[in-house]
């Protein structure tokens, strides 16, 4: 049977409920998996309108009403926003539909009924002016599901590219940064590695200075924290290779010599992947029970309502999430565990 996915809306202002409805009226996207919009019918229908697609919103409250069917958009109507909403403007309301989407959304995954959630764009504003005091999907869904674990893994053309640190400025990234925190990065990386399909994971861990810090001339975290991170991982038995020059790892990744590579901050694994492929750069989140794949692009706000807006990252997102569902079972049995 094709694996049912939750496609939330994202915020209701912005370009997710147009790169959602024209991947789940893709005939493609039928053929792969049950896609089921999660959010407002008047908000879908208003999108599907402006993107001129000749298509029947079906609006839901259980799945049995649901037709998965070419030609019919079904969506789990939550009633919240209208079609009244102005385009590309922060507004608590559309704050409110897109955090009410991300519960169901969840909630079906976490009793079952769906495979995965594939997520549209979210605007932390408009969550905040409605109440929610996280930071963004990530941490919305770590509470939602009881997990602390999660992280985040690019997946671009079969490479997966994970972080040591994320949201923080360079400068205390790079203090941040010690064999002890690099090791645990290395370990949760190729734990996921093997739960998202890698038989046996070769993991390129990234260095942080030109040419890998020349010995310690350019800057000495290789030395201090990354390469002996990488030592103690070889020796608890795990196939490792680094520190290796940022300037080649990702090009050797993608060309297969690996299949992950562990970046050590923020940007040093966004760039090498959005401009290799920016829409087909998808991001899932590992270490919940759940499987989860996003875009990694904002809400638009200035193209929103314009029918203008690309759906390639949403429709890459809802294959990898199709590609990816065989491992649900495999994804809550490792993380559902470990909170």
């Amino acid at each position: 049977m094709r694996p049912l996915l939750a496609v939330t809306l994202g915020d209701p202002a912005g370009i997710g409920p147009e790169i959602t409805a024209r991947t789940l009226a893709d005939p493609e996207s039928v053929r792969a998996a049950r896609g089921l919009a999660v959010g407002d019918a008047a908000v879908l229908r208003r999108a599907a309108a402006v993107c001129g697609l000749d298509v029947e919103i079906n609006a839901v409250t259980g799945l049995e009403q649901a037709r998965f069917t070419e030609g019919v958009i079904d969506v789990l109507d939550l009633g919240i926003a209208g079609d009244d909403l102005a385009w590309g403007k922060v507004d608590a309301t559309a704050g409110r539909s897109a955090i009410a989407a991300i519960e169901t959304a969840t909630r079906l995954c976490m009793d079952g009924a769906a495979d995965a959630i594939v997520t549209s764009p979210i605007n932390k504003e408009a969550i905040w002016a409605a109440g929610s005091k996280h930071l963004g999907h990530t941490e919305m869904l770590g509470e939602l599901t009881g997990s602390t674990r999660h992280n985040t893994m690019f997946v671009v053309h079969g490479l997966k590219i994970f972080f040591t640190t994320r949201h923080m400025s360079l400068r205390n990234a790079l203090d941040k940064l010690s064999k002890k925190v690099v090791e645990a990065a290395i370990h949760e990386a190729f734990t996921a590695l093997k739960v998202f399909g890698e038989g046996e994971p070769r993991l390129a861990v990234a260095a942080v200075n030109p040419h890998g810090g020349e010995n310690g001339n350019f800057g000495d975290e290789e030395i201090v924290s990354i390469a002996p991170a990488v030592e103690a991982a070889c020796a608890a038995g795990l196939n490792v290779t680094g520190p290796i020059p940022a300037d080649s790892v990702f090009h050797q990744g993608l060309q297969g010599r690996y299949d992950g590579v562990l970046s050590q901050y923020h940007d040093q694994g966004h760039i090498p992947a959005k401009t290799y492929d920016f829409d087909g750069t998808v991001s899932v989140t590992v270490g919940l029970p759940i499987l989860r794949t996003s875009v990694d692009h904002g809400t638009a706000f200035d193209i929103a309502g314009t029918g203008k807006a690309s759906p390639g990252a949403m429709a890459a997102a809802f294959r990898t999430a199709v590609d990816f569902a065989p491992y649900a079972d495999r994804i809550r049995a490792e993380y559902g565990t470990a909170r």
